[in-house]
């Protein structure tokens, strides 16, 4: 088990996403822990791997990126995930996600429970929840943890009207994009005039406190309790689109657990989401005063 307390402990699919010029690690809990890790703050990444080259390719991977690899079970059975990526004229990304890979059957360990409980944050995605297995492990993990973060991520076919409501009802804070905002109002049938007006009422009735509204290229908002603050994008050229979700949300943690104020938190979630989107890649070499540097050019 892990020598030192993580302060956030990321869950789900780790894997190698596939694009017509070569293979990247990816995975969105993953790409998150890579941007946490990059802010200097202890992650620690629970999922696992195929017995395979591929996988002992990923474990190197993200071993000489300095995160620990000693919750990333190796599984006999079942081969490490596969994305087919494909970015478009838009440069946004679209996957083929391979099923049945070894992050579907994720084993529960008890001693998860204690460093989960103790962790600062964990944070968790809807894809992972696809399979029972790992669902299982992850509802078990949930019941242990005190601040819950719910990246919504949803990826045809896999997306289950049943399994979002229960994942929303145990989230304490939730980060969605518009689109996914407009898929669960038509989920869970909250049908409102207004993009605050939707989220307010998944806030009413899912008892969730805090919910981060992305929005692109027109910023993003921040729901807490009653109050929100809206801060507009940081112009930028796009490289691509990967992982760009993934690093804001890498960028609001890295505050958020420190109990910054709104303001602050969603500062440093827009600028690394537009600093990651401005190179090429979820996961790419960076030193945090790169990130300091883009910020104080590019203020907010």
């Amino acid at each position: 088990m892990v020598n030192k307390q993580p302060n956030v402990v990321c869950f789900g699919e780790v894997l190698w996403d596939i694009f017509p010029e070569g293979s990247r690690a990816g995975g969105a809990p993953f790409n998150v822990a890579y941007n946490v890790h990059k802010m200097g703050i202890d992650v620690e990444v629970i999922s696992r791997i195929g017995e395979d080259d591929l996988g002992e390719k990923l474990q190197e991977q993200i071993s000489k990126w300095g995160i620990s690899t000693e919750l990333i079970q190796i599984d006999k059975n079942h081969p490490t995930s596969t994305v087919i990526a494909k970015i478009d004229e838009h440069n946004e990304a679209n996957y083929e996600i391979i099923n049945n890979v070894a992050w579907d059957y994720i084993d529960y360990i008890p001693e998860y429970n204690d460093l989960v409980s103790n962790a600062a944050a964990f944070v968790f995605g809807s894809l992972s929840s696809r399979n029972e297995k790992t669902r299982n492990t992850l509802f078990r993990l949930l019941d242990a943890a005190k601040l819950r973060i719910f990246d919504v991520n949803f990826r045809p076919p896999f997306i289950d009207k049943e399994l979002i409501k229960t994942l929303l009802y145990k989230a304490d804070i939730v980060k969605i994009n518009k689109s996914e905002l407009h898929q669960i109002s038509q989920l869970t049938d909250l049908i409102y005039q207004t993009e605050d007006e939707v989220v307010k009422a998944i806030q009413q009735s899912f008892g969730i406190t805090e919910i981060i509204l992305t929005k692109g290229s027109e910023g993003a908002t921040y729901f807490v309790d009653d109050k929100s603050y809206a801060i507009p994008a940081v112009p930028i050229t796009v490289k691509d689109t990967v992982g760009s979700g993934d690093a804001f949300l890498s960028g609001f943690i890295s505050k958020r657990i420190f109990n910054k104020n709104p303001q602050e938190v969603l500062t440093n979630a827009i600028s690394l989401g537009a600093f990651i989107t401005s190179k090429a890649g979820a996961c790419p070499n960076y030193s945090y005063s790169e990130f300091e540097e883009f910020k104080i050019k590019n203020p907010l």
